[in-house]
């Protein structure tokens, strides 16, 4: 029979291992690697929060920036483009505005632009405004002394034109001693009879002389004549050589005939004479005569027929 064998007694006494422990620290480890890893990762995604933020504010800075530089821009293009004077002069400082642009539009195109560029960026900007102002009150200053010009050579004008126009008005004739003989023919028009009865008039003779005048140039001076009749009608035959004028205010006026008298500088001329005849009856009543002469109304007279 076998014997049964037993382990020793110091084996059976030695006291079981306890894990538990172990298995305690390994949990508290993992626990605080994952509170690590967690706060790791919000402290990350803080960190980005943060970049992200300044990442956009800086866009929007740079954006404003843009903005303002564009406006800028804007502002110069405009004021080149309508002052030849300033476009010169911004031709003689091309170089120092040429890097001044350069150097804002190197910093705006910049991905990565940092603060201290911005603020550059800004100055210069500012900068830029502070010539465009400058350039803004250089025109507004020559607008006011071409307006003050204007005025001035309005003024000359107008004085020349006044004195002009009383030159002209000097030069004009003066008609004086008007008559108007209203004249019978008789033996086919070889004997002449002054009349006054309407029924035997043939022709209205006007006579008048042209006074001295020492400014109006020699020369054949055109005298326009009209002829009213007692009605108030202007008497106006084309074959006797009627015709318009422009009168001194820029009214159109018929005339009746016309006369040419020859003139010498300060020589007075008397007893020039133009014929009016007319196929029809002449009416009873006043008849007027009014002479022109470069548009003016230089002489009037008149003749009753009874």
């Amino acid at each position: 029979m076998e014997s049964q064998i037993n382990p020793p007694a110091e084996e059976a006494n030695r006291p079981r291992r306890n894990n538990t422990w172990i298995y305690i620290i390994i949990i508290i480890l993992l626990l605080c690697t994952n509170i690590y890893l967690f706060l790791q990762k919000k402290e990350t995604t803080r960190q980005n929060v943060i970049v992200t933020g300044q990442l956009q504010q800086t866009n929007t800075e740079k954006e404003a920036l843009q903005k303002e530089y564009d406006a800028s821009l804007a502002r110069l293009d405009d004021l080149t483009s309508k002052n030849a004077r300033l476009d010169q002069e911004l031709k003689s400082q091309n170089s120092e505005i040429a890097k001044t642009k350069a150097r804002i539009q190197a910093i705006l195109t910049k991905t990565n632009a940092t603060k201290a560029e911005l603020k550059e960026a800004h100055q210069l900007i500012s900068s830029l405004n502070l010539k465009i102002s400058d350039y803004e009150k250089q025109i507004t200053e020559l607008k006011q002394q071409n307006a003050d010009l204007t005025t001035q050579r309005d003024s000359v004008v107008t004085t020349n034109n006044t004195l002009q126009q009383k030159v002209n008005l000097a030069k004009v004739l003066h008609a004086s001693n008007i008559r108007l003989k209203p004249l019978e023919l008789r033996h086919h028009g070889k004997k002449e009879k002054e009349t006054e009865r309407a029924k035997r008039v043939d022709l209205i003779r006007i006579i008048f002389d042209i006074d001295e005048n020492r400014i109006s140039d020699s020369g054949p001076k055109e005298l326009d004549i009209r002829i009213i009749n007692p009605a108030g009608d202007l008497l106006s035959n084309a074959a006797l050589g009627s015709g318009s004028f422009t009168a001194e205010n820029g009214e159109t006026k018929y005339y009746s005939l016309s006369k040419v008298v020859d003139l010498q500088t300060g020589i007075p001329v008397n007893d020039v004479y133009v014929d009016w005849r007319q196929s029809a009856t002449y009416e009873k009543g006043a008849y007027t005569v009014e002479i022109y002469h470069e548009g003016y109304l230089i002489g009037k007279g008149s003749v009753l027929l009874r």
